[in-house]
């Protein structure tokens, strides 16, 4: 199903958005049918009903998935996410970008993903803490640091990887920090790790900019999200010279087009509980705010925050992908009509994984760097890794999305032709 003729809510639904980009990038590389269909299916998918006690002595169950889409290029790689929202067609989608992701910024990893359905916001530390240990003594077999590492992600942090990371250890005997990533520093953590994602969006916007010929002077700035991406990110590019002029978060938006000074955003916010009413910026509507005139476009927040319904609406330059998956592939089209410079997820938030491998690589070699290291080693790779798209794209006459999964899969399928296929 072609992304043009997709209604809106199969164009939401993150396995179809996934599986439109690869049918595209499969059909430009003239993929054969069969090898195809190895690329596009899962590996494995984990189903597991985690039984719990609550505090107040009731037994509840939650469900939680583990889904391994590829091991050709090395161990599965992604984080674990904690939400009532969690459904095996997102976790099937974010599991594949993960594939996808690694390839781009060539790490040896493959993709993989987790979940659990649960609400965090109505759950005690206590509750919380047997959720992780069970869900992971349930998926146990299927870890490792050979085979699956898992991360954080929406809802979790590097508290509940020490828990795995402990539950883990106590099965196999001895302690394992390579098993998970994004732990504390104490347990086995990288520096520089919380601001990878954020750094990383960073680094290849300034490649963008200077592709563009655009001074980040002269850049404004508008963020979808002010989590550890969006905030990460302001901060980053405001100490890089650029303008943020607006930041957008699920309940309000504030707009100040001299710009806004991010840390004392964060501080308001964190004496307050929002970023509204911010001295010295207004507050605006966030579905609006999302259509400021701006150089740079940054949605950090969730998927499909661009769509064919508000795409024509853009006024970016360049849009670059902090969330999974925030530009459907049917508003794609649309941007590439505009002339917006896309800097694709796959790419653009592909700093978190790496810095997760950096974390990895030193877990496992017992030792460990300095954070201007792991920033020097950062910066390195995503700059060869837009390079690497941008010359793919202009190389095949193709949008940045399309260059970046096209590249991503031609490594996996070269990886799965040189392997064989066992039988």
């Amino acid at each position: 199903m072609t992304p043009s003729v997709l209604t809106l809510e199969q164009e939401t639904n993150p396995w179809l958005a996934a599986e439109a980009r690869f049918d595209e990038a499969a059909t430009k590389l003239n993929l054969d049918d069969g090898l195809c269909k190895v690329l596009r299916s899962p590996t494995k998918e984990i189903t597991v009903h985690i039984p719990v006690m609550l505090d107040d002595g009731r037994l509840e169950v939650f469900t939680g998935y583990r889904v391994q889409h590829s091991l050709a290029r090395g161990p599965g790689k992604g984080g674990i996410r904690f939400s009532p929202d969690v459904t095996l067609d997102e976790v099937r989608a974010l599991a594949s970008w993960m594939t996808w992701k690694c390839a781009v910024v060539n790490i040896p990893f493959g993709g993989a993903k987790g979940g659990v359905i649960c609400d965090p916001r109505v759950l005690s530390d206590g509750e919380l803490e047997r959720i992780t240990r069970r869900y992971t003594a349930e998926i146990i077999e299927f870890l490792g640091p050979e085979r699956d590492v898992p991360a954080p992600d929406l809802n979790t942090n590097d508290r509940v990887m020490a828990w795995i990371m402990d539950t883990y250890s106590m099965h196999v005997r001895h302690t394992q920090t390579a098993v998970v990533t994004g732990k504390p520093l104490d347990l086995g953590g990288s520096r520089g790790r919380p601001e990878a994602t954020g750094r990383g969006c960073t680094i290849v916007t300034l490649k963008a900019l200077k592709k563009l010929g655009i001074a980040p002077s002269d850049a404004r700035v508008v963020i979808q999200g002010f989590g550890n991406v969006g905030g990460m990110a302001g901060k980053l590019m405001a100490r890089a010279g650029f303008k943020i002029t607006c930041i957008i978060e699920s309940d309000v938006a504030v707009y100040n087009p001299k710009g806004l000074d991010i840390n004392a955003l964060l501080e308001h916010r964190k004496e307050t509980g929002s970023i509204g009413d911010f001295p010295g910026a207004e507050n605006r509507d966030r579905h609006e705010a999302m259509f400021l005139d701006c150089e740079v476009l940054l949605p950090a927040a969730t998927e499909n925050a661009v769509t064919s319904a508000n795409a024509d609406r853009v006024r970016c330059k360049i849009l670059c992908e902090g969330a999974n998956g925030p530009v459907t592939p049917a508003a794609d089209e649309i941007l590439m009509d505009k002339k917006v410079f896309v800097i694709p997820d796959i790419l653009a938030n592909a700093g978190g994984v790496t810095v997760s491998y950096f974390e990895w690589v030193q877990d496992r070699q017992g030792l460990f760097w300095s954070e201007s290291e792991v920033n020097s080693k950062l910066e390195e790779i995503m700059v060869a890794s837009f390079d690497s798209v941008v010359d793919y794209a202009e190389k095949h006459g193709v949008n940045n999305h399309t260059a970046a999964y096209m590249l991503a899969l031609d490594r996996v399928a070269f990886a799965i032709k040189l392997r064989g296929i066992y039988a």
